[in-house]
């Protein structure tokens, strides 16, 4: 606590009116439990680098000792030679035992203590209601989970701030589109034919295990824990990691057998790889002849509604598009809790944008930002993500476009408010093997947990794929019921008409009857789809060798095209209007899993007052906390059970969520259950006019009245202050004058030498406080000097009477950092 001196009313002074002074309390550092282990660490890597070397010295060594031993060298030579062998073995294991530390504390002797970190958040969360296994008294169904009271209210908090920071802050156009989707939207995206996963069974019992998944934990375990790996296998499996999105089902296959990879729960043979599609299939209405699938994201929405929110946007670009919804995964072997679920949530974003122009007005805001990034460079020289400045990424090509790059910086401002730690949050550029054919740039915001750097939000610009995919599914639709297609194109007015070369193909509809019969019609379509640059290549193959190989999809084979089928022409003529397809920038965010890594990420545990057992707390910011403050009468009093009511209705009309405790339970204990899920303020009730406010990570405290108290926590649970904020706003001093002469403990501002210059005047220590800084001014009062330690005894008393103005003498710590 501050030490005060108050002066009295008979202190010879020119002022009379009261002076009133509230005390801060000394700040202090919070207690941290250690965060959950980093994957990798730069000293790890080294480590590892230098014991394959050593080890590879040792080996070298041997072999030479033995080569020498073999030809029957002298005994003075084989003996350097074992005493050298014998230094690189002392080396290595040094190395060994280093790397050995490096790995306890980066994650315990392996996974343990993750493990141990991750089980302790997990009970907590499962415990007091924050999420639990759907349809539990049944036994449960993996991959499905119910949020609780609390994991709701963080899960609206989430969504909340993800409308304002995106939808209110951008004038994004948002809607809501239905989790049933006909089959033949999801033809025309491709998640009919593509949305698959490799699956493997257990040959003995039948069950499911994703190939990718198995092939990956049996590399990260041997490169975390198996310390004996040579350089070259450790090489190897580094490179199957990076490239293990790009296998195919035969390669996976292959690995799994190279490795001796078997069923993870009974040791039984696996069989070959093969693709399950993820999507959960239904039947609209009772005849089952109109299929469709619960929808894998909520995109597809958007996209066949562009066209009318493109003229509800005034035919304009750009614009965004978002939505919040829920989206399915039949996931083959969901795990690692609310981060690989068969139903959840996503919030998406459409960013529609010229495809000639990608900049973005407001791309400066973000510019300067600097985060962890972990370009593709980067990532095949096997180093690890470094701070970039976004701007210069951008400017640097690492970053395709302005847009691109805007987005990745509000993600990150998005994450870094919610609480997620941003030394644990990394953005990732996708390798050119994970990315689809037309997109142009993809990035992933990855947070790391204690399962590892988890993909949570992706950021891409797939170009104009999208919308071409379904103006062909919708003409193909359209044209078998003889009506005109839906074009999901914008336009471009020219202030003078321009002359342009266009590109005609008219397919001959009797020349591809006669070779092709039924299949004519959608030969033409496929024709008549084609893309400019496809065009001209056939128009040049027919020139040259009067036919050509042409895939039609939807046959699922290619057909023969001979120049007579199809007449590839290039005409001239004036355009009024420039057509052409938006390209999308999408961000996508997982809420599940951003809820689930912020779970982690706040979570700590501190020693309790007895200090005989450890307390779990949740540093929710007062943004996403499940509720904001709790109301406590101290003891069980009629007068302070009344007092908690009233400030409970304030709070409701204040629309601030709360809870009252009047169980009479020790106040201490009342804290600790309000610390644990999350609850960032309490309201202790000890008087009927004014009651304390603590804030759970310092434990620090301030008065305020009664009248205040709604508005105070509002203040700061909406953003407006800080807690830092709220505490200096409490240190107040009402009396007449306007300044404070702030001199700390420790500091060059008044030294024992100045005791003499300061009993004449109050001129040096005005102007040592001014040069400083360290002056502030509070609500327009009077001269109060804040001495260090060693004046008080010695000065205080003296002070007011050189300087009349003074009216209270405050001892302050070093410690506090305040001003």
């Amino acid at each position: 606590m501050f030490l005060s001196t108050r002066i009295s009313s008979a202190s010879k002074s020119p002022f009379k009116s009261k002076t009133l002074i509230t005390l801060l309390p000394i700040f202090r550092r919070s207690s941290t439990a250690a965060a959950p282990p980093m994957e990798v660490s730069a000293s790890e890597e080294t480590l590892r680098g230098n014991l394959a070397e050593k080890r590879a010295a040792v080996d070298s060594q041997a072999e030479a000792v033995r080569k020498l031993k073999a030809v029957g060298a002298e005994n003075s030579e084989i003996n350097v030679a074992v005493d050298n062998l014998k230094a690189l073995k002392v080396e290595a294991s040094a190395v060994s035992r280093r790397l050995q530390d490096v790995l306890s504390r980066n994650g315990g002797s392996g996974a343990t203590d993750r493990e141990a970190f991750r089980q302790a958040v997990v009970n907590t969360l499962e415990r007091r209601l924050f999420y639990v296994a759907s349809f539990k008294i049944y036994r449960g169904v993996a991959g499905l989970y119910d949020y609780g009271p609390p994991g709701c209210a963080v899960k609206a908090n989430v969504l909340a701030f993800w409308r304002q920071h995106f939808v209110l802050e951008e004038n994004m156009l948002e809607v809501d589109c239905p989790c049933v989707t006909p089959e033949i939207v999801l033809k025309a995206s491709g998640h009919v034919e593509k949305f698959t996963d490799l699956m493997v069974k257990d040959e003995k019992t039948g069950t499911c295990y994703r190939a990718d998944h198995l092939l990956k934990d049996y590399c990260k375990d041997k490169l975390e824990k198996d310390l004996s790996l040579s350089t070259e296998k450790f090489t190897e499996i580094k490179h199957v990691l990076a490239v293990l999105d790009d296998l195919s089902a035969e390669e996976l296959g292959a690995k799994l057998k190279e490795y001796g990879i078997t069923a993870p729960d009974t040791k039984n043979p696996l069989s070959d790889p093969y693709p399950f599609n993820l999507m959960f299939q239904t039947s609209i209405g009772p005849s089952g002849l109109s299929p469709g699938y619960m929808r894998p994201e909520t995109a597809q929405g958007i996209f066949v509604n562009f066209k009318d929110l493109y003229y509800y946007n005034g035919n304009r670009l750009p614009f965004a598009a978002a939505q919040i919804g829920q989206a399915f995964r039949n996931e083959i072997s969901p795990r690692q809790g609310l981060l690989r679920v068969r139903e959840f949530t996503l919030a998406e974003i459409e960013h529609f944008v010229d495809p000639k122009d990608k900049s973005h007005a407001k791309f400066v805001d973000v510019a300067d930002l600097e985060f962890l990034m972990f370009p593709r460079e980067l990532q095949l020289a096997g180093e690890l993500a470094k701070p970039m400045v976004l701007g210069e990424a951008v400017w640097k090509g690492i970053v395709n476009n302005e847009t691109l790059g805007y987005f990745i910086g509000r993600v990150y401002l998005f994450l870094t408010h919610l609480g997620i730690d941003k030394e644990r949050l990394r953005f990732r550029q996708h390798l050119l093997n994970e990315m689809a054919h037309y997109a142009v740039d993809c990035w992933d915001a990855e947070i790391e947990c204690s399962y590892g750097w988890i993909e949570c939000v992706g950021i891409a610009d797939r170009s104009a794929y999208d919308l071409r995919a379904h103006t062909v599914g919708s003409n193909f639709l359209q044209r078998n019921q003889e009506k005109s297609g839906v074009p999901l194109v914008a336009h471009e007015k020219y202030p003078e008409p321009i002359e342009v070369e266009k590109l005609l193909i008219t397919p001959s509809k009797k020349e591809l009857g006669l070779a092709f019969k039924g299949n004519q019609k959608m030969i033409t379509e496929a024709l008549e789809a084609m893309t400019e640059a496809e065009a001209l290549e056939m128009k040049a193959a027919l020139e040259s060798k009067g036919e050509i190989e042409f895939l039609v999809c939807n046959l699922g084979k290619s057909v023969s095209i001979k120049k007579n089928m199809v007449s590839i022409s290039i005409e001239k003529k004036k355009e009024h209007q420039r057509v052409f397809t938006p390209s999308v920038i999408e961000p996508s965010f997982g809420i599940g899993r951003i809820i689930y890594c912020l779970f982690e990420h706040c979570f700590y545990t501190r020693p309790s007052k007895s200090e005989d057992e450890q307390l779990n707390v949740f540093r929710f910011p007062p943004l996403v906390a499940p509720i904001k403050c709790t109301v406590f009468p101290l003891i069980k009093n009629e007068k302070f059970d009344e007092t908690a009511k009233i400030i409970s209705k304030s709070l409701t009309a204040a629309g601030i969520s709360h809870i009252i405790d009047i169980t009479g339970t020790s106040i201490g204990k009342r804290y600790a259950r309000t610390d644990e899920i999350g609850v960032p303020f309490a309201i202790t009730v000890d008087s009927t006019t004014s009651v304390t406010i603590r804030d759970r990570d310092s434990k620090d405290q301030i008065r305020v009245s009664i009248d205040e108290v709604a508005l105070v926590v509002k203040e700061v649970a909406d953003g407006q202050s800080t807690w830092a904020d709220i505490m200096w706003s409490s240190f107040a001093v009402e009396a007449d004058v306007c300044r404070i002469i702030a001199l700390f403990e420790g500091s060059d501002l008044c030294r024992p030498s100045d005791h003499d210059s300061m009993s004449g005047t109050s001129t040096l220590t005005t102007r040592l406080a001014l040069e400083s800084g360290l002056v502030g001014r509070i609500r327009d009062t009077s001269y109060v000097l804040i001495l260090p330690r060693w004046h008080l005894a010695c000065f205080g008393s003296l002070a007011v009477l050189f300087y009349p103005e003074i009216r209270s003498v405050l001892f302050v710590p070093a410690i506090c950092g305040l001003l």
